[in-house]
C-alpha cells in the first residue's frame, strides 16, 4: 500500500526513534549530575564551611579547582577527552568512543564548577560517537554521515524541547540533493528530533521564554533600531571572535593542559569575582534571574555582558569541555537589556530578540537558528517580520568574516 518512497522513509523511521530518545536520555542524566555536583559544590560545601558562596574568594578558589581538575581528565583519559571544542563546529567528525567517558566527566566537572560554557557541543559529541559506532555495526548499510545526522537532530531536539530548531537547520544542510525531494530527507531526522524533545519533556521542560513586554504593531524606525541593535551585537561578538584564536595559540604555549585549564580556570574565577555569580555556568537559569530581576541597572547590564563574554572566550580558548550558544544568549539578553535601559523608547522586546539574534548568528553562522532562538527567548509572532528583515544587514554584515573558533595551527 505504501509507494516505495514512503517505505525508504520508514526503513530509518525505527533507529530514528530510538537515536532521539537515547541522545535526550544521556543530556538528561549529565544534566541531572551536574546539577547535584553543583548544589553540592556552591551550596552545601559553602554551607558547611561557613563561607558565602559568592564571595570572591570562593568562586576564584571553586574556578580554579575546576580547571586543574577538569585538566587532569584531559591529560589523563584515552584520546584527551575528545577535540578541543574551539577548534570544532557543533556537529563535527564522529570521535573515538575510547575518548567519551573522558568527555562527559570533563563536561559534568566544568558545567558544575560554574564553566561559562553550554553542554550542547560535548553532548552533541557523545550523541554522534555513539550512533556512528553502535549503528555501523547493527545496519552497516547505513552511512556514517546518516547516523551523524539522526544523532544530531536528536540531540538539537533534546537541547531545545522542540523539534522546531533540527527542522530549520537541517533543511539548509540538507537541501543539496535535487532527486529527493527535501521533507523524504527530514522524516527520519525529524523523527529524531521529536523524539529527543519529547523525552526530555517527560523529566523538564526547556524553559528559555523570558518576561519580556508584548511588542505591539510594527513600525518602519522599529526596523532601524533592531538593525543598530543587531549591528551592535555584532560588533560585541566580533571582538571575542578576534580574541579567542589570539588568546587560545598564547595559552597552549603552556603545553600542559592541567597547566593551561588551572591558569584558565584562575582567570575565569576573577572574571567570576568580578560578575558575580550570574555571570557563571551555562547562563539559562541566570538569565531568568536576570530578566525577573528589578534592581540591576545599565551598568550592571553591560558588566554582565562584558564578564559573560570574556568569560566564553577563556574558557573556549583553555579547553574547557563545553559550548558557546547558550553562553551567547545569556550575553545578548544582557546587552539587549542594557540597550532598552538606556534608550527605554525602543521596546525591550526589540533590544533583546536583536541581540540574540546579532551574538547567536556570530557564534554559529546559521541564520535559521539565530532566529529560532530570538524567537524562543522572546516568543512574540509580530516579532517574526522584523527579526527576519533585520537579519539580511546582519548577515551582511557577517558576510566572509571569520567563526568564533580557533585557529587550526595553533598548536
Amino acid at each position: 500500500m505504501l509507494h516505495p518512497r514512503a517505505r525508504t522513509m520508514l526503513l530509518l523511521a525505527l533507529p530514528a526513534l530510538i537515536i532521539g530518545i537515547a541522545s535526550s536520555l544521556i543530556l538528561i542524566v549529565v544534566m541531572k549530575v551536574a546539577s547535584t555536583l553543583q548544589t553540592l559544590l556552591w551550596t552545601s560545601l559553602p554551607l558547611q564551611l561557613g563561607v558565602r558562596f559568592d564571595s570572591p574568594a570562593w568562586i576564584i578558589l571553586m574556578l580554579t579547582l575546576t580547571g586543574v581538575v577538569v585538566g587532569l581528565v584531559i591529560r589523563f583519559s584515552p584520546g584527551h577527552a575528545g577535540p578541543d571544542p574551539a577548534l570544532e563546529p557543533l556537529i563535527g567528525a564522529p570521535v573515538a568512543p575510547s575518548a567519551l567517558p573522558g568527555l562527559i566527566i570533563a563536561l559534568i566537572v566544568g558545567l558544575a564548577g560554574g564553566v561559562s560554557l553550554g553542554p550542547e557541543h560535548p553532548i552533541m559529541a557523545v550523541n554522534i560517537a555513539l550512533a556512528v559506532y553502535i549503528g555501523s555495526r547493527l545496519l552497516p548499510r547505513v552511512g556514517m554521515l546518516d547516523w551523524t545526522v539522526l544523532a544530531s537532530a536528536g540531540t538539537i531536539g533534546a537541547l531545545f524541547g522542540t523539534p522546531v530548531a533540527a527542522a530549520l537547520i537541517f533543511s539548509q544542510t540538507l537541501s543539496g540533493n535535487q532527486d529527493v525531494p527535501l521533507w523524504d530527507r527530514l522524516f527520519a531526522p525529524l523523527m529524531a528530533a521529536a523524539a529527543g524533545a519529547l523525552t526530555t519533556s517527560l523529566f523538564f521542560h526547556p524553559h528559555f521564554s523570558l518576561p519580556i513586554p508584548h511588542y505591539g504593531q510594527m513600525q518602519i524606525a522599529d526596523i532601524f533600531s533592531g538593525a543598530i541593535v543587531v549591528a551592535i551585537a555584532i560588533a560585541l561578538g566580533m571582538v571575542a571572535v578576534w580574541c579567542l584564536p589570539r588568546l587560545h595559540r598564547l595559552v597552549h604555549k603552556l603545553k600542559h593542559p592541567v597547566l593551561i585549564l588551572g591558569v584558565g580556570g584562575f582567570l575565569l574565577g576573577i572574571l567570576g569575582a568580578i560578575g558575580g555569580p550570574i555571570t557563571l555556568f551555562k547562563g539559562l537559569d541566570e538569565m531568568q534571574q536576570m530578566a525577573f530581576s528589578q534592581i540591576f541597572s545599565v551598568s550592571d547590564y553591560l558588566l554582565f555582558a562584558i564578564v559573560k563574554l570574556a568569560a566564553v572566550v577563556v574558557a573556549a580558548a583553555c579547553g574547557f569541555r563545553g559550548g558557546r550558544i547558550f553562553p551567547a544568549v545569556f550575553i545578548g539578553v544582557a546587552l539587549g537589556l542594557m540597550l532598552h535601559e538606556h534608550v527605554d523608547a525602543v521596546p525591550a522586546a526589540i533590544t533583546v530578540s536583536c541581540s540574540i539574534l546579532g551574538l547567536v548568528l556570530v557564534v554559529t553562522r546559521d541564520a535559521w537558528l539565530s532566529l529560532f532562538m530570538a524567537a524562543a527567548v522572546v516568543p512574540d509572532t509580530t516579532l517574526l517580520p522584523l527579526l527576519c528583515i533585520v537579519m539580511l544587514p546582519a548577515w551582511l554584515l557577517l558576510a566572509g568574516k571569520p567563526m568564533l573558533m580557533a585557529w587550526r595551527n595553533d598548536k
